[in-house]
């Protein structure tokens, strides 16, 4: 029995996950850009601001961890390329007004394929490290928020959310 034709590319014609064979795609300069946030209460927010919570600078590790995870996402996500990444820039905004932490990932590389998956671990994993960092002084953290707000390169082009 075959399933029909799929959009879904990690499926083969019988419906069985696999790895996409990017061998024949030409490298091209790939870039994602992703997004997501940590909503805390104000005094935890004030602690990472001033740099006094226990830990030390969570922002700093946080972006250390970001950094790492965009580096290790094939390890984590099963049918993802091991890539060569080009850059990896992870960087946080303090949102006063609603008491959270933006955190974005800009993830580059020359290859067959692109790099959004990268991106979003880097900050999936930044924002998980503020929350270890900080849960000490607020276990009700909430993380939400996360997505691909550009990707460029490839033969599917480039989107912009």
């Amino acid at each position: 029995m075959t399933i029909p034709i799929s959009p879904l590319t990690h499926f083969d014609t019988q419906g069985q996950a696999h790895m996409v064979d990017v061998g024949a795609k030409p490298a091209t300069h790939r870039t994602a850009i992703a997004t997501g946030r940590i909503e805390m209460q104000p005094a935890t927010l004030a602690l990472i601001a001033s740099g006094t919570a226990k830990k030390g600078d969570v922002l700093g590790v946080a972006r250390i961890a970001g950094i790492m995870a965009a580096k290790k996402t094939s390890e984590l996500i099963p049918l993802c390329h091991p890539l060569a990444l080009t850059r990896v820039a992870v960087e946080f905004e303090l949102l006063e007004v609603e008491n959270a932490v933006q955190c974005t990932a800009t993830v580059e590389t020359v290859g067959p394929t692109g790099v959004e998956m990268e991106a979003l671990t880097a900050v999936q994993v930044a924002l998980l490290t503020v929350y270890d960092m900080c849960k000490a002084a607020d276990k009700r953290m909430v993380m939400t928020g996360m997505r691909v707000l550009e990707k460029h390169g490839g033969k599917s082009g480039s989107f912009v959310a």
